[in-house]
């Protein structure tokens, strides 16, 4: 039988972060990640320069590679200064569209009999409370949100089944799967959706990263965005057409998964170009996506063309 990741692993929850020495550290939090409310009633728009760790968060270092059975949690504590993506890197994101049945109905498209997946570079890696850069070739109405289950694989993979599936997760995160609406469609983008979803920083990801033991079924969560103080998305993972062991098992089909691969696990309805009337990114938003028992990713859109205005 093959050893879970979840037998080899010694933390529970993981973060990534720069500690108030300036040097950075992954580490088991102590205590919840919470912040300020960073929307006023009003529904200004905050900078989050200030505001990127969580007040009074300190982590026990965890030592030794992520991956590995050796690593461990450690005694020494260190203060937070800020938060991170879990991950220093990601070899590749592998995405799935049209994985929610009520997305699909606001799209008015087919459900599709097998995952459609794309891919997103290394370089679309973001931390959390950093900004969603949007270029200039995208700044014209295209920039859309998409909150997303994530799933980290934790040790190779390939041709698992399903029931085996959930062993080589290392664990769960939140993500946004940040789109650029023209370049996806058929004017543009002649229908591929690669280019339009990989420009640097377009997957935020994190704040921390939760054992699969916390999460008793990825496929029962609740999962929201919030843009402005407004909510946009608001479904629960329950709606994916093809759930979590499904997807490694189906992706892992003659391929192999590599350790800190990422799969983004498809959005919800509720996205931006579907809404009537449309609603983009636009410069100065605040977007925050959440997953139930994951935790809440907070980061600012910038346009690439007002970035040092």
């Amino acid at each position: 039988m093959r050893p879970s990741m979840q037998s080899l692993r010694s933390w529970t929850r993981l973060i990534r972060f720069i500690g108030k020495d300036g040097k950075v550290y992954t580490g088991e939090p102590q205590g919840p990640l919470t912040w300020p409310k960073l929307i006023a009633a009003s529904g200004s728009k905050p900078s989050l320069d200030n505001v990127n760790h969580a007040d009074n968060l300190s982590a026990k270092v965890i030592k030794g590679d992520i991956f590995s059975s050796a690593s461990e949690v450690s005694d020494t504590v260190v203060p937070v200064a800020k938060l991170l993506s879990p991950l220093a890197y990601v070899p590749i994101f592998r995405c799935i569209g049209l994985n929610y049945a009520k997305h699909a109905e606001e799209t008015k498209l087919p459900i599709p009999k097998f995952p459609v997946l794309f891919m997103k570079p290394s370089m679309a890696l973001q931390d959390p409370f950093k900004p969603i850069v949007v270029p200039k070739i995208a700044e014209n109405n295209q920039a859309d949100f998409e909150c997303e289950l994530a799933v980290v694989i934790g040790k190779p993979c390939k041709d698992v089944k399903e029931n085996e599936a959930l062993d080589y997760v290392l664990g769960y995160t939140v993500a946004n799967d940040v789109s650029t609406r023209k370049w996806q469609g058929t004017k543009l983008g002649s229908s591929q959706w690669c280019f339009s979803k990989s420009f640097d920083t377009f997957a935020p990801l994190g704040p921390s990263l939760v054992c699969p033991s916390l999460i008793k079924d990825p496929n029962q969560l609740r999962i929201k965005t919030t843009l402005n103080g407004k909510v946009m998305q608001d479904s629960n993972t329950s709606d994916m057409i093809f759930n979590v062991p499904y997807l490694i098992s189906f992706l892992s089909q003659s391929t192999t998964l590599m350790p800190g691969d990422v799969i983004l696990t498809g959005t919800p309805e509720g996205v931006g170009f579907k809404r009537d009337p449309p609603v983009y990114l636009q410069h100065g938003d605040h977007v925050v996506c959440e997953v139930e028992n994951i935790g809440e990713l907070h980061n600012n859109v910038v346009y690439e063309s007002k970035q040092h205005q």
